[in-house]
């Protein structure tokens, strides 16, 4: 069954371009079919009369035709859209809707433009195929089938049906295409009306059809092949019954295919396991496994459905996956279906491509995210016993242009990383890893392999002179001495004199110019040839000295490098920068696809890197300065060690954009001193910041390293508590370990988390105690030029020269803070020149006060409980005033005991939710001790608009173990409607644990004693303030 949908017109479109116009076209979409019409440049009453067919899978689905304006630099603009579903075509007469006006109607309610236009559709079901004329080409072969093709196979699957029953039967004669009449339009009328009362359920009186012809309609919709393809998939039916003979016959045909290579993305599951390659195929991908299954049940995902795999053209074999994801924190459930091809199956080397669709999540329809899965012979087991390889890669398919693909790129490798972890998980119980020790370290396994290609002094001299320029003189000075020697001794003329033989002409002239310019250049030449012998060894095999993190670095080759010389080639060489220290490969003459195999060994450093740089230059002569192919950097916090053994990485800079160069590394680091180089780190912080910094455990570095999606290697130094200021300080959580800085903080269920590198500061400025600071100095942590973008969303400011600014204030102990930050940024960043001046203006501080002697929990969300909860007598927009910063506020905490009391006004920071600070301190009546107390609240209304939530974090200062919980509070206030002038008033209390103390429940049992006590007198004075009731 086809629907076919006319597009004639539309009439008062909106402009929306500048030139008070539009460029509009219209996009239709039926299930997962879409269409789109041509583009009429500026006008608003557009005509397009162009016609689509589509075909019908599911009568409950909805037919949606969108107006979108086209632009060049940005994502289309929104017109407006039709929405109608195929029951009303099916409940008009003759099926058809007929040629109508329809209105355009805005996305949501709350656009700001209601009134999006017109837009003319004729649209109608018809149950034979139409012409093709006036529909796009494309359309046509995939939608649409000849009158005497369908006719013919619904005719034979009607007698399959009848005589045996089963829907894969072709064992029936073929009626020829010259018998359709019109009794065989019956037929086929008599058909469609079946399928009619299937989808829709009418005509309940009459016989329900069997199962058969239920199965032989599920066949008619998964249909989406031409009547070509469609022949094919029978033949193949008929001769393939099995996955595994699908299989023998691909392995025939992709003997001479390539294995893929891995696709962009980056590699996201490396595993060796002891089975063979052809039996790690099975479990994966083969329909009687229950892999998938069961990864589906430990995910939450649910209506898993597979299709059985398909041979198209005897070349090609292809399933279908679908299924419903579960829903997380940020997406809903969600459906998405999973196309997977196999590109290779030699019967030794497996490749799967699944290409996966979930157009419900936010621009789904703008992407597709596609999975690698590539299986290879492992290596060899000293029983001889065979292993396999998988590596899984991916990549994001963008099918339209977006603002939005770095986020839409970090969002789903997320979710891969944590996918494939319970799919390694999985297939780890159902297939047996492959050891380790059973091959030997990885490390060497990989690195013996490489052998360094030595290249003879006349291989050298050939790919250096072997060029026209050489040969070119060569027989310019050959041709110029046979002249010299048959030529006579001229006279001596002019201004010549013995000795000195002028030209006599022009032409002379211009003769001695060219000898002199091409002797210029072979004279280059050779003084390039005797650098490159020079340097032609590097320091390739040179092994490391020392203990501690030992970084190694194997250069195996280059790809699509830029040409920079006349001949069409370059002469690369690549540098590689670590914590200062440098290494350099050997020169590849005359090549734009160089071959190294070369391996390079940094000596042991005490400071694990954080970032390794490589340049890669093309040797123009010793004298001559290096031009850049291309530069690229390794951040070794965000890569994965295992995906770093072997990567291919691409190279950034303008040549090496244009031509899309790479390089082949193998990337090692080791640490050979375990725990004891952590120790001997901390010890030398120690010195520099002049306290104990006690280590911390696994389970506190574990979590920190899961905060932030850190390596293992990486261990927290030390954590405070702070507030990051932007526009409005937020309370949070400062982290400090050996290679990062980076701030967390989960206020109201908003997150915010970034990090940046020691290596991107610029400078540390100390700014003076204000009145905004609470009376302590701030930090302000500057990066350097293009550092630190990925945490812009934490910077307070970007400065003119494009420097990301850092405002941190409100540390309990400034002192230790700012030692210990000053001491982790000169280690790691400054030179000793930059260290020694620091030095010289720092003023020495015997005298530190101890602070964050406990262990780092993480911040989480505290688990609140009622504490106070009554029925006050008063208005409700009178005890709103409580929070209003008006007089009845200031009256009331005074008189609470919170002295000092200030407040900022509310400002919106997302729709009906407002926000603000307040700031006090505590009455010696409450605390002997005094105490400051910083509070960020939250406003907003419930969500019957019949009241008002106010949610508070409030941090304490000065108070003993102040600093070791925050305390979060909930008021929640109901207008009484049945009582006049009446509230309800509950209010809820929860202590968020920042490190962990023997005292926690003493601490608690006691917040919650004095904090009902003020909120009864404070919800007391309330009711006697308010002047109805004196």
């Amino acid at each position: 069954m086809k629907l076919l949908v006319q597009v004639i017109g539309a009439r008062g479109l909106p402009s929306m371009d500048m030139n008070g116009l539009s460029d509009p076209y219209v996009r239709i979409q039926l299930g997962k079919q879409r269409a789109k019409t041509k583009i009429v440049k500026k006008s608003l009453n557009p005509l397009w009369d162009e016609e689509f067919s589509f075909r019908v899978g599911d009568l409950r689905e909805e037919l949606i035709v969108s107006v979108l304006d086209e632009d060049k630099y940005f994502s289309d603009d929104f017109i407006g859209q039709v929405k109608l579903p195929l029951a009303k075509v099916m409940d008009a007469d003759n099926l058809s809707l007929g040629t109508v006006w329809y209105q355009l109607q805005p996305r949501s309610k709350r656009a700001k433009n209601q009134e999006c236009g017109d837009i003319r559709l004729a649209i109608s079901l018809t149950q034979s195929s139409s012409s093709c004329d006036g529909t796009p080409s494309q359309l046509c072969s995939e939608d649409m089938m000849s009158n005497s093709d369908k006719s013919s196979e619904l005719k034979r699957e009607l007698l399959s049906i009848s005589s045996n029953g089963k829907t894969d039967s072709f064992a029936v004669s073929e009626i020829e295409e010259a018998g359709f009449d019109k009794e065989d339009k019956s037929q086929a009328q008599a058909f469609f009306d079946r399928m009619f009362q299937i989808f829709t359920g009418k005509n309940a009186d009459t016989t329900m059809p069997s199962s058969r012809d239920i199965d032989f309609v599920e066949v008619v919709q998964d249909e989406r092949q031409t009547p070509e393809v469609n022949e094919t998939l029978e033949d193949d039916a008929v001769s393939i019954s099995t996955f595994d003979e699908s299989l023998k016959i691909l392995e025939s045909k992709h003997q001479s295919v390539e294995m893929p290579e891995n696709l962009s993305g980056g590699v996201i599951l490396d595993l060796s396991f002891a089975v063979t390659p052809s039996e790690l195929n099975s479990v994966l991908f083969s329909p009687n496994s229950n892999f998938l299954q069961s990864l589906a049940d430990i995910q939450a995902t649910t209506d898993l459905n597979m299709e059985p795999w398909r041979l198209e053209n005897g070349e090609s074999l292809k399933r279908v996956i679908t299924y419903i994801k579960a829903a997380t924190k940020l997406v809903k459930a969600v459906k998405g279906t999973e196309d997977q091809t196999y590109l290779k199956a030699d019967g030794r080397n497996y490749s799967v491509l699944a290409s996966v669709s979930t157009p419900d999540v936010p621009f789904g329809s703008y992407f597709r995210c596609e999975v690698l899965y590539c299986i290879t012979p492992g290596p060899q087991l000293p029983s001889e016993e065979q292993s396999s390889h998988l590596v899984v890669s991916w990549r994001i398919n963008f099918l339209q242009s977006t603002m939005m693909k770095g986020m839409i790129e970090n969002g789903a490798k997320q979710g891969l990383k944590e996918s494939f972890g319970q799919f390694a998980e999985l297939l780890s119980q159902n297939v047996k890893p492959l050891d380790v020790k059973d091959v030997g370290s990885s490390k060497e396994h990989i690195l013996a392999s490489l052998q360094t290609e030595q290249e003879s002094d006349c291989k050298l001299a050939y790919r250096f002179f072997g060029n026209f320029t050489v040969i070119s003189s060569i027989f310019v000075a050959f041709y110029v001495t046979v002249h010299i020697l048959l030529a006579n001794r001229s006279t001596i003329q002019g201004l010549e004199f013995v000795g000195l033989d002028l030209p006599d002409s022009i032409g002379e002239v211009v003769v001695c110019g060219v000898l002199v310019l091409q002797g210029e250049r072979v004279l280059k030449m050779i003084g390039r040839f005797l650098q490159a012998r020079k340097q032609r060894g590097s320091d390739h095999g040179i092994k490391a000295q020392g203990d501690g993190w030992l970084l190694t670095v194997a250069l195996i080759e280059g790809n699509d490098l830029a040409a920079v010389d006349s001949s069409g080639y370059c002469d690369p060489y690549v540098v590689f920068t670590c914590n200062g220290r440098t290494k350099t490969s050997s020169i590849k003459f005359q090549t734009l696809d160089p071959h190294w195999n070369e391996i390079f060994e940094f000596d042991a450093m005490i400071d694990p890197p954080s970032t390794m740089d490589i340049d890669v230059y093309d040797f123009d002569g010793p004298f001559d300065e290096a031009v850049s192919l291309g530069h690229t950097e390794v951040n070794f916090l965000k890569s994965n060690l295992s995906e770093l053994a072997d990567v291919w990485i691409s190279l950034e800079g303008k040549l090496a954009q244009a031509c899309q160069s790479k390089l082949h590394l193998r990337i090692f680091l080791n640490n050979t001193r375990g725990v004891q180089v952590v120790s001997d780190y901390l010890t030398k912080v120690e010195k520099e910041v002049g306290k104990k910094i006690n280590l911390r455990s696994p389970q506190t570095n574990s979590a920190f390293q899961k905060l932030f999606g850190l390596p293992p290697e990486e261990f927290l130094i030390n954590d405070f508590t702070c507030h990051l200021k932007r526009k409005m300080p937020i309370q949070g959580r400062l982290f400090l370990s050996t290679r990062i800085t980076g701030f967390y903080t989960n206020l109201f269920g908003h997150k915010i988390k970034f990090f940046f590198l020691w290596e991107d500061i610029e400078d540390i400025q100390i700014i003076p105690p204000s009145l905004t600071s609470m009376g302590s100095p701030s930090l302000l942590i500057i990066l350097r030029r293009g550092r630190g973008l990925d945490a812009r969303h934490g910077a307070k400011a970007l400065d003119p020269d494009g420097r990301l600014k850092f405002h941190f204030q409100s540390f309990v102990s400034f002192n230790v803070a700012n030692r210990t930050i000053m001491a982790l940024w000169k280690a790691k960043s400054l030179s000793p020149e930059q260290k020694v001046q620091i030095l010289e203006e720092e003023s020495d501080e015997k005298n530190l006060q101890s602070e964050e002697s406990g262990s780092f929990l993480g911040i989480e969300d505290a688990k609140l409980s009622e504490v106070f909860s009554s029925i006050v007598p008063v208005p409700m927009n009178w005890l709103m005033e409580l929070f209003e910063g008006g007089s009845l506020e200031q009256k009331v905490m005074e008189r609470v005991g919170y002295v000092n009391y200030s407040v900022s006004p509310w400002e919106s920071v997302r729709s009906d939710v407002h926000q603000r600070q307040v700031n006090y301190k505590f009455d010696k009546s409450i605390s002997r001790h005094g105490g400051e107390v910083t509070i960020t609240q939250q406003r907003s209304p419930l969500l019957d608009k019949n009241g008002w939530v106010i949610s508070e974090v409030m941090t304490l200062q000065g108070v003993l173990l102040g600093d070791y919980y925050t305390l979060h509070l909930r008021y929640q206030i109901d207008d009484l409607q049945s009582k006049s002038k009446a509230c309800l008033v509950q209010v809820s209390l929860g202590v968020a644990w920042l490190k962990s103390t023997k005292h926690q429940k003493r601490i608690t049992k006691n917040v919650i004693a004095n904090s009902s006590a003020r909120l009864k007198e404070m919800f007391r004075l309330v009711e006697k303030e308010f002047p109805g009731g004196k």
